[in-house]
């Protein structure tokens, strides 16, 4: 890395659809340098993520759009490099919402240091971090699970939704996943532990999701939407969950989605249907992480990360999520901490 140049990414134009390199434009500037209370990070790795996506679209959402011409913000792990803040010494290896860029000013709100010694670091941005506390908290607080119940994960292959599975297991649940190639199906049922896996583009899909719940969903954790989303909510039971984390199957639609109705199921099993964001639980933070941590240290809860090497692949990472490239947590390995 040129430690007197700082390369970064910025939204060049809003995406019609499917994003494409086009809507991303690379760029340099000087280093910058921390002023009182600042300090300077390194970026180390780069998450990127489905929800990132909507914030390319000039519409209101529960974050403001990303501004056109500005370094995109996504999770970060880095290491200070020189700091003017109390709390953050040089050598400090951080995370937090940060740049799309190898050198970032924070003020230290939203960062917060990561331990090598609980976990690889990486682990900060996928198990240990938003895609693990959104499970954690989406399954368990608006879902509910019983011992001996259904649970159907949706992008189940995903850094959300093997989290999901592992810990509706944990619960004594039945869990069925649906992903979208044999690769995923195997790595949920072998290595995960998934009850059952589904291939979202299999034949009659209604009839193979209900084959593979034969007693009904109690809980649905919907990461997709779409015609997956109709084809469940076919077999909800009564009193059943629905959590709403992801819609990824409709970001890129330049139409509005006009899919089956799907209240009257809602109704007729006097079922509750719940979206969320993992800032709604924010208070629980510290819980969440705790449990997570101890549950992975304990070899109850395994993880994959898809990583990348390169600045110049950030923007092909985050177009391949919406291939369906990843197994688990996709990061972009930029520089060593």
């Amino acid at each position: 890395m040129d430690q007197t140049k700082n390369r970064q990414i910025v939204l060049a134009s809003r995406p019609k659809g499917m994003p494409s390199k086009e809507n991303f434009r690379f760029v340099e500037g000087p280093v910058p340098t921390p002023g009182q209370g600042e300090f300077l990070v390194r970026t180390a790795y780069v998450s990127v993520d489905p929800y990132m996506r909507g914030r390319m679209n000039d519409a209101k959402s529960y974050v403001p759009p990303f501004p056109l011409e500005k370094v995109i913000v996504g999770g970060v792990i880095g290491r200070v490099v020189a700091s003017r803040h109390p709390d953050f010494q040089e050598g400090d290896i951080v995370t937090g919402r940060l740049g799309w860029q190898d050198y970032s000013i924070s003020n230290g709100e939203g960062v917060h240091k990561v331990s090598p010694a609980a976990a690889p670091v990486t682990t900060a941005l996928g198990i240990l971090g938003m895609p693990g506390l959104t499970a954690y908290f989406g399954l368990l607080e608006i879902g509910q699970p019983k011992p001996g119940e259904t649970v159907v994960v949706s992008g189940a292959a995903g850094a959300v939704g093997t989290v999901v599975g592992q810990i509706a297991k944990l619960k004594g649940c039945r869990v069925v996943g649906i992903a979208g190639s044999e690769e995923k199906i195997a790595y949920l049922t072998n290595e995960l532990g998934f009850d059952a896996a589904i291939n979202y583009k299999s034949d009659n899909l209604r009839q193979v999701v209900k084959d593979a719940c034969p007693d009904g969903v109690d809980v649905y954790f919907d990461n997709v939407g779409g015609t997956i989303t109709d084809v469940v909510m076919t077999q909800l039971n009564y009193q059943a969950r629905i959590v709403i984390c992801g819609q990824i199957a409709l970001y890129n639609l330049e139409k509005p989605d006009v899919g089956p109705r799907i209240l009257s199921q809602l109704l007729i099993n006097s079922a509750m249907m719940k979206g969320f964001i993992v800032s709604d639980f924010k208070d629980k933070t510290r819980e969440g992480l705790a449990q997570l941590t101890t549950w992975l240290q304990e070899g109850k809860l395994r993880y994959r990360e898809n990583i990348v090497e390169g600045f110049e692949n950030i923007p092909e990472a985050f177009l391949g999520l919406f291939r369906g490239e990843n197994i688990g947590k996709q990061l972009v390995k930029i520089a060593d901490l």
